[in-house]
């Protein structure tokens, strides 16, 4: 049983570790967003490779998760840990030395592999670390400090790339890995899970991850068509068909497909596809619109987007609690429309916006569609399947959040019309950024319409959420163990 104390000094240096390593990879999910006018100005990157810029991450991340979760379990959860954040934090120092996009994309694509690695296992070490009496508050203030790191990110890197310069964004994570390293070693005790058995996923892992990038790439580069394109198009469906089939067969499937015989699970997972498509597609050209059509300093534009996740911050955890009293249809259903009227105003974001009347309203309000929605959809996540495959469930939840959200930064631009060099044309981007808004409206508004139709109360038994508090805006919560031992 785990014994470490949350009140000891044990207990702060493991609470203090995990902090650090989550917060890594969960600022690069975003902050990057930021920086992306300056980064294409310095290496003469167009539109296409600053979309790949985001994405590389997004691709490995998405595409791995589950299986960083499982090696964890297998071969020490601190050991798989600390190889992320040293896996993490050198790719990193390749990204901050890039001397051009094409470098840059390769290590961004690395980045997301040591993010795999770390992210489910800093809350596995929290949940296998702590007395069962200090577990609960453990994994409430990592969540909560994590919320506060993804509030103040955007800030940061905003003011990294006015200042320093955007390779900041990325060198940052060095001392942070120079520290977490040392302390993970020193004072969090090694954990596993002895009935772990089999074999890995690995196929499912590597084909799950190819049919995101061939996808991807096709979408991106869909503007200038040719054969490469479509035989990418075709290659990622037979990877993706290739996925299905090896799951179906495998004793010990990555993503088990019976888990998707639970009606409420499915469609859940149909709201979480529309919900974080848009809210992917929203932060990635948000930051965007404010530099290059509105005119506001990359520190402007991260300080601007603040107020969204402050609310989650502020308010997830009574979302929750209502939830909890009327069910989630209801929320599930508000929020995303919530979150469309947000995107409707954001119309009225132009050259010379106004941001007291034009910018903080949109963002308020979606702010609150998301306040209204996060938690409930966590919840019923959890409460779709059975308690022992709540982790599984919510690791496959997150994964699904964090694919939708690059295609959408990879398709966006292609709806919209955006040539490659729409992000240097400040009416040209106006005009696309309009179109692209009202496409991600119209996905929340499907999202709302499958809630609406489908989701219904979990059984009163099944397991709730714990990370309470959450700031993070590329995708929901891991609860639980987020990989259990399906994977191996």
């Amino acid at each position: 049983m785990p014994d470490v104390r949350l009140a000891s000094p044990q207990g702060k240096w493991v609470l203090l570790t995990t902090v650090l390593g989550s917060s890594m990879a969960m600022l690069d999910s975003t902050v990057v967003n930021v920086a992306l006018p300056r980064i294409g100005r310095d290496l003469d990157a167009n539109l296409s490779a600053l979309q790949w810029t985001v994405n590389a991450y997004m691709v490995t991340l998405a595409g791995l998760i589950l299986l960083g979760g499982a090696l964890g379990d297998r071969f020490g959860r601190r050991k798989v840990f600390v190889v992320g954040v040293v896996w993490f934090a050198v790719a990193s120092l390749l990204c901050g030395i890039a001397p051009n996009a094409g470098v840059l994309i390769a290590a961004r694509a690395l980045q997301g592999v040591g993010g795999a690695l770390l992210t489910p296992g800093s809350l596995a070490l929290i949940q296998a670390s702590f007395h069962p009496d200090d577990r609960g508050r453990a994994v409430g203030l990592w969540s909560g400090f994590g919320g506060i790191g993804a509030a103040v990110g955007p800030f940061v890197g905003g003011w990294l790339v006015d200042g320093p310069g955007w390779r900041w964004v990325f060198l940052l994570n060095v001392p942070v890995a120079l520290v977490c390293v040392p302390v993970a070693l020193r004072h969090v005790p090694e954990s596993g899970d002895q009935q772990a058995h089999g074999r890995f996923d690995v196929l499912g892992a590597v084909l799950g991850a190819l049919a995101l990038a061939l996808v991807t790439y096709a979408l991106i580069e869909a503007g200038g068509g040719g054969v490469v394109v479509a035989v990418s198009a075709l290659a990622g469906l037979a990877a993706a068909v290739a996925f299905v089939l090896v799951e179906r067969h495998r004793p010990d499937p990555m993503m088990p497909p019976d888990i998707f015989a639970s009606r409420q699970f499915t469609a859940v997972n149909l709201v979480t596809l529309c919900v974080y498509a848009a809210l992917g597609g929203f932060f990635f050209l948000a930051a965007l619109q404010l530099q290059v059509v509105v005119g506001y300093s990359a520190l402007a534009a991260g300080t601007a987007l603040l107020p969204t996740t402050v609310l989650m911050l502020l308010l997830s955890a009574r979302s929750g609690e209502l939830a909890d009293r009327i069910g989630p249809r209801i929320p599930l259903t508000v929020g995303p429309l919530l979150c469309a009227a947000g995107m409707l105003l954001m119309l009225r974001v132009g050259p010379g916006a106004s941001y007291a009347a034009d910018v903080l309203p949109a963002l308020l309000v979606l702010g609150l569609g998301m306040v209204t929605l996060v938690a409930p959809l966590t919840a019923t996540v959890l409460g779709s399947v059975s308690v022992e495959r709540a982790g599984l469930a919510s690791g496959i939840n997150n994964a699904a959040a964090r694919a939708a959200g690059l295609m959408a930064v990879a398709a966006l631009p292609l709806l919209a019309g955006m040539g490659e060099e729409a992000y240097r044309e400040p009416a040209a981007f106006d005009t696309a950024f309009d179109k692209a808004m009202g496409w991600c409206a119209g996905a929340l508004v499907v999202g709302a319409a499958i809630a609406a139709a489908v989701v219904r109360r979990p059984p009163p038994d099944c397991k709730r959420p714990e990370c309470l508090r959450h700031g993070g805006v590329t995708a929901p919560p891991l609860e639980g163990e987020p990989v259990r031992k399906r994977l191996g």
